[in-house]
């Protein structure tokens, strides 16, 4: 049976599950049939692309919320 698939973070992830029971013994022969083709989603993108949306849109936060985020997140310190 040959099941296609790509690598991802050094991982082989099959487009399709097969469908042994658990604890089966198999025997993997890795085939190269192209050369890596780049997802979507694996564009890095800046901090600002991802997160532009979100950016000023917070409202009624305390004047010192950046200053003390640690503070009124997790119950820190406040400075």
């Amino acid at each position: 049976m040959t099941y296609h698939g790509h690598i991802e973070n050094g991982t082989i992830i099959l487009d399709q599950a097969p469908q042994y029971p658990n604890g089966t013994e198999v025997e993997v022969a890795v085939t190269v049939v192209g050369p890596a083709q780049p997802h979507a989603e694996n564009k890095l993108n800046s901090l600002y692309e991802r997160w532009h949306a979100f950016i000023g849109i917070a409202e009624g936060l305390p004047e010192d919320f950046a200053e003390n985020h640690d503070y009124y997140a997790h119950g820190g310190t406040m400075r």
